[in-house]
């Protein structure tokens, strides 16, 4: 959940200006040959580029293919204890071992065209990518405590195959026309993945069960951005007039087929379902020079969702929903003549649904048969078509300082209040694919939430901090995070999967006299515990990243590149407690699941021809 939009932005503007200006500035062919083993498994790959013009036409293409090779482990432990008689109720052990393979290529293509001498341009971003994966994986089950009924599995396989392919074309346009300076951003594409997963399980006390689950899925977007600005007012005085319009359209179609035993399950539902949404937006706004201290944007923005998914029972319930949003920025300078100022915003803006949410065809948990009754943490899952957007509101405040020989200093802080948050909750049902209730979670619209942190950011050299430090580029950044979902009680009734804070720091510095460049970067999350409901707990153990690299510059045109990814392998775990009232007394659920990680190593070649 990115805690400011304004970031964005500025990554998207940046990108866009070196497109547009520094991405053609001579004929080079860039070739990178390499290969990465992690835990055993060889994954060797290959990327090249070139650029070149001819005439008012300047063009880059890039192609990459890519074979990765992995192996991994999953141990989950769960037990299920009466907390008022203290009697232990279920003990088991699932573990698994997948070896995986995956292998695609990549063409990517820009044409940009200098369209007469105003700086009126127009780009051409076609690409294409394609992948397919297979993967294998051997799993066992040890119960330990026999609630009263055998165990579904003692041991099994699976065979995953799938198939992912997308094409996009984006455009931009910029063109001045009298007094006005036009720009359009748009993209059209679609993707197409086919899936198929054979599980087997065996038992000394059950008869074998086959799963047979094979699905397609399509996607189509399309997207269109149009700015139109022009200056008013005289010397001293001048504003800039903004207006642009925004339309967006999504549309997925599904089709699966599960079987168990060679017989369909949840029969009452399509096969074919689909989902689609449409977000429409127009604003207007004053961007006004104040004072060559001061400058204020300030306007009106309309946005619209409209959302329809099918239920599975041949509805295709539609949703809109709109707002009116005030816009205001402002921006100070503390010296007209420096970088430094600091940013005031005030923004609304809405987060649609995933679009495969909004299916409500129901998917039902493999490791459970559909005709016996799950538990809270092996639930059913099912879409919502009756999803609504969330809305939030936002005041952002940010701080840069920029030094002199390069670097900056930044802080911000920011405030949101959600509406209609999003959030799976899991529910004891009474459902049409089983004669047993089953526990089933389902993505809905649970109220308001509120988050807020502040964010730091120190790009800067070693000797602009210590005169007799070496020259060492230093980055860092430290974000603090704190959110509270209004119906759910503390404490840590935070956003899902927002932890309580981040820290990054790295280091890159080229020894003197030779041409090796050293540089690492550690990455740091701290543990914490999420309440998801009143009885559901969930708990993220902390990770802790480091990387490295060396870089042998040969000449300017060689190199060799050695990169090392996560250096100090560290096993991860997550820790789901679930408490449930029975007759009895409540019933908790513990489950922790984990499994070990792997240093990652990579040799490339670099060449620029």
């Amino acid at each position: 959940r990115a805690p400011t939009a304004e970031t964005g932005a500025r990554a998207i503007a940046g990108t866009i200006n070196i497109i547009t200006r520094e991405g053609f500035r001579r004929r080079l062919n860039d070739l990178r040959i390499g290969f990465g083993v992690e835990n055993g498994r060889f994954s060797p790959g290959l990327n090249w580029s070139h650029n070149d013009n001819a005439g008012n036409l300047t063009y880059t293409v890039s192609a990459s293919a890519f074979r990765n090779r992995r192996e991994d482990a999953n141990r989950t432990d769960t037990t299920v204890e009466n907390l008022s008689s203290g009697a232990l109720l279920d003990d088991r052990t699932a573990t698994s071992t997948t070896r995986g393979e995956r292998q695609g290529m990549n063409l990517t293509t820009r044409l940009q065209w200098r369209l007469g001498n105003a700086g009126d341009m127009l780009m051409l971003m076609p690409s294409i990518f394609h992948a397919e994966n297979h993967s294998d994986v051997a799993f066992t089950l040890d119960r330990r405590v026999n609630p009263g009924r055998p165990p579904f599995y003692d041991q099994g396989t699976s065979a995953v195959d799938g198939r992912f392919t997308t094409g996009r074309l984006g455009l931009q346009y910029r063109q001045r026309v009298g007094e006005w300076r036009l720009e359009s951003n748009g993209s059209a594409g679609a993707w197409r993945a086919r899936n198929s997963t054979l599980r087997q399980e065996f038992s000394s006390t059950q008869q074998p069960r086959e799963l047979d689950d094979r699905g397609t899925t399509r996607e189509r977007s399309a997207n269109l951005t149009f700015k139109g600005s022009r200056l008013l007012g005289g010397e001293g005085r001048e504003h800039s007039l903004v207006t642009g319009a925004e339309v967006e359209t999504v549309r997925r179609d599904e089709a699966r087929v599960s079987l168990e035993n060679d017989r369909p399950t949840a029969v009452d539902f399509g096969d074919n379902l689909s989902a689609s949404v449409l977000r429409l937006a127009g604003y207007v706004q004053d961007e006004w020079s104040l004072s060559p201290q001061w400058a204020l944007h300030a306007g009106l923005r309309w946005e619209g969702i409209t959302t329809q998914g099918d239920d599975a029972q041949g509805e295709r319930p539609r949703n809109r929903s709109s707002v009116w949003t005030p816009l205001v920025h402002a921006v100070w300078k503390p010296d007209p003549k420096s970088r430094d100022q600091v940013r005031v915003s005030l923004t609304r803006s809405y987060r649609s649904p995933g679009i495969a949410s909004l299916i409500a065809r129901p998917s039902i948990n493999r490791d459970v048969p559909a005709d016996q009754p799950n538990g809270p943490t092996t639930p059913d899952s099912v879409g919502n078509p009756g999803l609504k957007p969330e809305l939030a509101t936002g005041l952002d405040v940010a701080i840069e300082r920029y030094l002199e020989g390069g670097g900056v200093l930044s802080a911000s802080v920011f405030h949101r209040r959600i509406g209609n948050l999003i959030r799976g909750v899991t529910t004891l049902e009474t459902v049409d694919w089983s004669n047993q209730p089953r526990w089933v979670r389902r993505p809905q619209n649970v109220g308001n939430a509120t988050t807020q942190g502040i964010e730091l950011e120190a790009t800067f050299r070693l000797d602009q901090l210590l005169a007799a430090a070496p020259r060492v580029e230093m980055r860092s950044n430290l974000s603090l995070y704190r959110s509270r979902v209004d119906g759910v009680p503390g404490p840590d009734n935070r956003l899902e999967q927002q932890a309580k804070a981040s820290a990054n720091l790295g280091a890159d510095y080229r020894l003197r006299g030779t041409p090796l460049t050293l540089g690492g970067n550690v990455n740091w999350v701290p543990g914490y515990t999420t309440r998801t409901d009143v009885r559901r707990t969930v708990t993220e153990g902390r990770k802790q990243v480091w990387d490295g690299y060396a870089l042998w510059t040969f000449t300017p045109g060689v190199a060799l590149r050695l990169l090392g990814n996560n250096l100090d392998p560290r096993a991860h775990a997550t820790t789901t407690v679930v408490d449930v009232p029975v007759v009895t007394g409540d019933e908790r659920t513990t489950v922790r699941s984990g499994g070990p990680s792997f240093t990652n190593w990579q040799l490339r070649l670099e060449l620029k021809l």
